[in-house]
């Protein structure tokens, strides 16, 4: 997978596993990644699906509507992805923390609702409910921040409801922050999630 690394200055800092939102690429959320860790490794990835030329991490049917079988498929890709890099870079595999906005938020959440112990923590910025209708691995006190809008057209408030639901279930430690505005990502959103990460790592 296309994708940009850099080794933090603090080994025992996570690595901060970047995925964008759609249209987005490798570079985009770099210096969100430097804001909330800045002694962090950044391992920050482009999605392999293109949608009217626009890097995406899996296919949709329509709008708010997942292509599932892709989604399975492109999150093993990219859980595969996490395991070479770590050896290739050289970082601790078991303390990656995912920052994901929309579309990136989806597949960091969909690696949470596939995989057990596949993330240390997660920044989830307007994700949506990957999937329903399955059984979520133990996520035994795994912290996850979830940010949301209040008018956010996209990604309706009982979406973000339910998948704090789903996830605290599964035995997750879920913040949901809420703020009034639509589906961008605001300053106010990105320094309670970097609260958040220094409260939890």
């Amino acid at each position: 997978m296309k994708h940009v690394f850099y080794k933090g200055e603090d080994s025992a800092r996570p690595t901060l596993l970047l995925l964008h939102g759609t249209g987005g690429n490798e570079h985009d959320l770099v210096p969100l990644g430097k804001e909330v860790d800045g002694k962090a490794n950044i391992l920050s990835v482009r999605g392999n699906i293109l949608e009217n030329g626009m890097p995406r991490f899996f296919k949709r049917l329509a709008e708010g509507v997942f292509d599932e079988e892709d989604l399975i498929f492109r999150t093993e890709e990219l859980k595969n992805f996490i395991d070479e890099a770590a050896e290739n870079y050289e970082f601790d595999r078991g303390n990656v923390v995912a920052i994901g906005y929309s579309n990136g938020a989806n597949i960091a959440g969909n690696l949470l609702f596939q995989y057990e112990n596949v993330l240390k923590g997660a920044i989830l910025h307007h994700p949506m409910v990957p999937r329903r209708g399955i059984e979520v691995p133990k996520l035994s006190h795994t912290p996850v921040f979830i940010g949301a809008g209040k008018n956010d057209f996209m990604c309706p408030a009982a979406e973000s409801e339910e998948l704090r639901s789903i996830l605290t279930d599964a035995g997750g430690k879920v913040e949901l922050y809420w703020h009034m505005y639509g589906h961008q990502l605001t300053q106010d959103e990105v320094q309670a999630a970097k609260e958040w990460y220094k409260n939890n790592f």
